[in-house]
């Protein structure tokens, strides 16, 4: 007796779900030391703003403490799972979807596959990343935990206002950061199947033709996929950040008031390099071994629930 389509597609969304967020709690928890020091380098928080990224790391374990590193990681789980669970199952419907309309080798549809992932998942759970960026700010504590971040910002900031502040430049950046990720590490594993098998993939019983990426090409097209997104859509992580931390104290409050004005500060108090590209060099140390972990263990995810199939609408 044949499955219905129907109950075929709901285990699918609810694998795709599960791989979704395993790999996104990975790749996040791999490089939070990380995303913390960057996080207080972009927002030029007055106890780092003159250290490095290694120096930095090594004045965090001594201020604070080796735990501190992971100062947030707590509300960025919270976050990641259904952030990332929606942005790869989403990526799988927009690209069925987009399949159907504009055909299977449409390289428009691939992007847009990813740029609407990206936007349906930062949508569904902004505030998340707002709140983990206060708590990973701080180094005195002003706020205790999640709940009382959230209530916190929503009692003396506007309410969901606040909760939502720095959203559109977030958006702004995770069109063309979704859309180049997901679109060159899927052009980077076709590219290595096709021309270099021997080299780049084992054998499979799951996948078609018979292959799948060994892991160690799946983390280096993951790697560079990671770093061409970064590049393009690091400024507007930046805004957001400045957004996001701006009424943490008072002489940011002007970072607070909208996404032109915010990059034009950025802009005219410390330029591209030291301002809007402020933090980049730890960008691609995080966002490399991030974006190669999410995509290598999204991909081991569907091999082993059998998610290589797809989805059929």
């Amino acid at each position: 007796m044949s499955v219905p389509k129907q109950d075929k597609n709901m285990d699918f969304i609810f694998k795709s779900l599960l791989a979704g967020g395993v790999a996104g709690m990975c790749s996040k928890t791999a490089v939070a030391p990380l995303d913390r020091i960057k996080i207080l380098l972009q927002a030029h928080n007055n106890h780092y703003k003159h250290l490095g990224v290694f120096s930095g790391l090594r004045e965090v374990v001594r201020k604070e403490s080796l735990l501190a590193l992971y100062k947030g990681n707590g509300a960025q789980m919270v976050r990641v799972f259904p952030y990332a669970a929606t942005q790869f199952t989403s990526f799988e419907l927009y690209s069925q979807m987009f399949r159907n309309t504009l055909g299977s080798q449409s390289h428009i549809g691939k992007l847009l596959s990813g740029s609407c992932a990206g936007a349906t998942a930062v949508a569904l759970t902004y505030p998340l990343d707002t709140i983990r960026a206060r708590l990973a700010f701080q180094v005195t504590e002003t706020y205790t935990g999640i709940v009382h971040t959230a209530v916190s910002i929503f009692q003396q900031e506007g309410g969901l206002r606040g909760l939502y502040r720095g959203f559109l430049p977030t958006l702004c950046g995770m069109i063309p950061y979704a859309g180049f990720s997901f679109y060159c590490f899927e052009m980077l594993k076709l590219l290595s199947m096709k021309y270099l098998p021997d080299i780049t993939c084992t054998p499979s019983s799951r996948n078609t033709g018979g292959l799948a990426l060994s892991i160690p090409s799946k983390l280096i097209c993951g790697g560079f996929a990671g770093a061409i997104a970064q590049s393009i859509a690091y400024p507007m992580d930046v805004t957001r950040r400045r957004m996001q931390l701006a009424m943490m104290m008072p002489e940011t409050h002007k970072f607070g008031f909208g996404m032109i004005q915010t990059l034009v500060h950025i802009y005219r108090e410390n330029g591209i390099y030291n301002g809007l590209y402020r933090g980049m060099s730890i960008n691609y140390l995080r966002a490399m071994p991030m974006v190669a972990v999410s995509f290598s263990v999204y991909e081991l995810m569907k091999q082993t629930l059998n998610l290589d199939t797809g989805l059929k609408l």
